[in-house]
């Protein structure tokens, strides 16, 4: 079949079948352009105020009209309140007359927990202070003299127990 143009291309009266890419790499060049100018502004990071470390050559004094409550969750997953054996379901309700002598405001517990603990284990028994949290809250703020002054939530302050030396060692 013989056209008649040179080069075996379409003559006059034919369509061309070369594509313009040109529209093409424009449409991609804008969509590259936008994408560069949005993605900056879809990271959202908020702003970490990070604790320092402060090295002391002694501990603080521990305040005698307000000792520290502990919370020990060891490695066999037995929980000890103060250095009594207790229940995570009785947890709470241990908690919430101890809490309630401690100043408002100043409301604390530290938890102890073993490094081989699985995490559920260690939110089951923040689940516990919490709910006693809550349930010393609403008996404060009951009482007569308060005006309403629920004392505070706990605070909780976490850390880690120091990993037993192997045997042998």
């Amino acid at each position: 079949m013989d056209t008649g143009a040179p080069n075996g291309r379409a003559g006059r009266g034919r369509a061309k079948s070369d594509i313009n890419v040109t529209p093409l790499i424009d449409i991609v060049l804008v969509l590259l352009i936008v994408f560069i100018v949005l993605v900056p502004g879809l990271t959202k990071a908020l702003a970490v105020a990070v604790p320092q470390v402060v090295r002391t050559a002694a501990p603080p004094p521990v305040d005698r009209r307000n000792p520290p409550l502990v919370v020990t969750l060891d490695g066999r997953g037995a929980l000890t309140l103060q250095q009594s054996p207790i229940q995570l379901g009785a947890l709470a309700a241990a908690l919430v007359p101890v809490v309630q002598l401690q100043p408002a405001g100043l409301r604390r517990v530290f938890l102890k927990v073993d490094g081989d603990q699985s995490w559920q284990r260690v939110v089951d028994v923040l689940d516990q202070i919490r709910a006693a949290s809550d349930q010393a809250r609403r008996e404060t703020a009951a009482r007569p003299g308060w005006q309403g002054r629920d004392g505070g939530d706990i605070k909780v302050a976490l850390s880690q127990l120091p990993a037993a030396p192997e045997p042998g060692q």
